[in-house]
């Protein structure tokens, strides 16, 4: 296993970006417990690794609520920076964790204010401006996904950039863009923070190019070694 870096504790993930060169980011005894993602500038921001139902796979996991400040902040600048060329007006952000980087992303495109997505439907919700939503990390707990109608003003006639957090399989941005076809919405761009594997783009593929995806770091589907660490 990695032999420049010790083992984390839960509470340790996500509260820090290391320098560049910190960590190997191909070691030859594999990874023990952390993947370390490697940032547009050669900062790495150490990961937990979690194991898949098959026990030989595992994928690199980001909860952006339970971040540090300094981390969110920083990828929320990255992201605002591979997004610029596409000259976003407004953000819609995914919930539920999509709203972190979302809000934090708007404010460093100079942005007042963004617009959040829910699943929790208000009374003046209206049905037909909803569409169904899972998510791979809450499997058999569909929901729906709805937009505030009060707040469509704020999307017609401009360039709309779509924050989520993570995109893995794809899913919840398909959901998205199927809830924004409904008002009108041909977003100009998606963003995340983490691309995860390469599964969404097939997804998306279908119905979406895929050039309009921007994402601040990509993580690899690993597996497992014989000496138990992951590749």
């Amino acid at each position: 296993m990695n032999p420049s870096s010790h083992d984390m504790e839960p509470q340790e993930f996500w509260q820090e970006i290391r320098p560049a060169g910190t960590c190997d980011l191909q070691p030859a005894e594999g990874f023990s417990n952390f993947y370390p993602a490697k940032l547009p500038d050669g900062s790495e921001l150490p990961l937990p690794i979690r194991p898949l139902a098959d026990g030989d796979h595992a994928l690199a996991s980001l909860i952006i609520n339970q971040a540090s400040f300094v981390v969110v902040d920083r990828l929320a600048a990255l992201l605002a920076e591979q997004v610029q060329d596409m000259k976003p007006e407004i953000v819609v952000g995914l919930p539920t964790l999509g709203l972190t980087l979302a809000a934090a992303t708007a404010a460093k495109l100079g942005h007042t204010r963004y617009v959040p997505l829910g699943t929790s439907r208000k009374f003046w919700y209206r049905e037909e401006l909803s569409v169904p939503l899972s998510s791979i990390t809450s499997p058999g707990h569909e929901k729906r996904l709805f937009v505030d109608p009060r707040q469509l003003p704020l999307l017609e006639g401009r360039r709309v950039l779509l924050i989520d957090d993570v995109i893995s399989s794809g899913a919840s941005i398909l959901a998205c863009l199927s809830l924004m076809q409904r008002v009108g919405i041909e977003p100009v761009a998606i963003g995340a923070a983490m691309l995860q594997t390469l599964r969404w783009q097939a997804a998306l593929a279908n119905e979406r190019p895929v050039d309009r995806v921007r994402g601040v770091f990509k993580t690899p589907l690993l597996k497992q070694g014989q000496n138990g660490a992951w590749f």
